[in-house]
C-alpha cells in the first residue's frame, strides 16, 4: 500500500484554521491538516483540558463532530508551546495512541535553560512522583514514581544561559521541564522548578514525527516571540 507522507514546513506560516473546527474567534494556529489528523501551535498559557481555574482550553475551543470527536492523542502542559496532535477521527485516535504507547512517536523539545551542562550531551533517568503540598503538587524525582526519561544535547551556549534540544522518551507530567532542573540547569521561566521570568517558560515542543501505517505526519512549531530573542542570543538563526 503506498504511503502518503504529508510533512510540515518548517519555519512557513501556520496554515488558517479549518472552517468550523474552532468556534467563532477561539481559532488556533494549524501547523499540518490532513482528513484524520491536525497538529496545532498551542500557544503558551493554554491549557489542554478545561480545569478549575479555568475554562479556556484546546479542547473547549474544538467544534464537536457529530460522530464524536475531535479528541487530544496527547497532551501539553499549560505554559508549554508548540506542537500537539489531534485526531479528528476515533480509529485515527486510536492509531496514534498506539504509536505513542509503542514509543513510536518523535517529540523533540527546545528549551532556553539557566546553566551549562558539564557535557555536551547525555540522557537522564530519573522516576518521577507527584507530591501534593498544601499549596499545591509538583512532580520530585522518586524511586517509587514512574519511570521518566529523556535524551538531551545542547545547542547553544552564551553566558550562563544554554540551549537546549531534548527527546522525551517517556511522556511523564513535567518531565522536561524537572529533568531539567534535575540536571542544574532550570528552564528560563519555570516559576515550579526554576525562577519567574517575564517572558514566560521557554519550552517548545519544536517537533513531531508520527508514523502511521497509511501517513507520517511531520511538523515543526515556531517559538513565541521571547523564546526567539533568547534563542538568537545562543546562536539560533531564525530558520533551522
Amino acid at each position: 500500500m503506498r504511503t502518503d507522507r504529508r510533512r510540515g514546513r518548517g519555519e512557513t506560516p501556520p496554515s488558517p484554521a479549518p472552517r468550523g473546527l474552532f468556534y467563532l474567534r477561539q481559532d488556533l494556529p494549524v501547523l499540518l491538516e490532513t482528513p484524520r489528523f491536525l497538529i496545532l501551535n498551542k500557544p503558551a498559557g493554554l491549557a489542554v483540558h478545561p480545569g478549575p481555574s479555568t475554562q479556556d482550553s484546546v479542547e473547549t475551543r474544538l467544534v464537536p463532530h457529530p460522530r464524536g470527536g475531535p479528541w487530544l492523542a496527547h497532551r501539553l502542559d499549560a505554559d508549554t508551546s508548540g506542537c500537539l496532535l489531534i485526531a479528528r477521527r476515533k480509529t485515527a485516535l486510536i492509531e496514534a495512541q498506539n504509536a505513542f504507547q509503542a514509543r513510536q512517536v518523535r517529540k523533540l523539545y527546545w528549551t532556553v535553560v539557566e546553566g551549562v551542562p558539564a557535557q555536551q550531551e547525555g540522557e537522564i533517568s530519573a522516576p518521577l512522583l507527584r507530591h501534593s503540598m498544601p499549596s499545591g503538587w509538583r512532580m520530585i524525582v522518586n524511586q517509587k514514581g514512574d519511570a521518566a526519561i529523556t535524551r538531551w544535547r545542547v545547542l547553544g551556549q552564551a553566558g550562563s544561559r544554554s540551549w537546549l534540544e531534548l527527546e522525551l522518551l517517556t511522556g511523564r507530567t513535567h518531565q522536561a521541564r524537572i529533568h531539567c532542573a534535575h540536571l542544574g540547569t532550570p528552564i528560563v521561566g519555570d516559576r515550579v522548578y526554576g525562577s519567574e521570568n517575564a517572558g514566560g517558560l521557554h519550552l517548545l515542543a519544536r517537533s513531531l514525527h508520527v508514523p502511521l501505517a497509511e501517513e507520517t505526519l511531520d511538523a515543526v512549531a515556531p517559538p513565541a516571540p521571547a523564546m526567539a530573542e533568547a534563542l538568537r542570543h545562543l546562536g539560533w538563526d531564525g530558520q533551522s
